[in-house]
């Protein structure tokens, strides 16, 4: 069973980070916040990138 990302939309700057490193599950849904429009879009390495590259650690793996 694949992980699943979450995203803190409240912690969230809108750098676009993971929206450039992960566009299949990533997307902006505001001009300052990112969601997550299809979570199992990816494999889990790039999503994994995308955590690592936040800038505020905003991306995880849900429980």
């Amino acid at each position: 069973m694949p992980r699943i990302p979450y995203l803190d939309a409240d912690a969230c700057i809108g750098c676009e980070t993971c929206t450039r490193i992960c566009p299949k599950v990533f997307h902006m849904v505001s001009e300052h916040k990112a969601g997550i429009h299809n979570p199992c879009g990816d494999s889990e390495d790039k999503i994994e990138e995308a955590m690592d590259s936040c800038p505020v650690a905003c991306i995880t793996w849900q429980d």
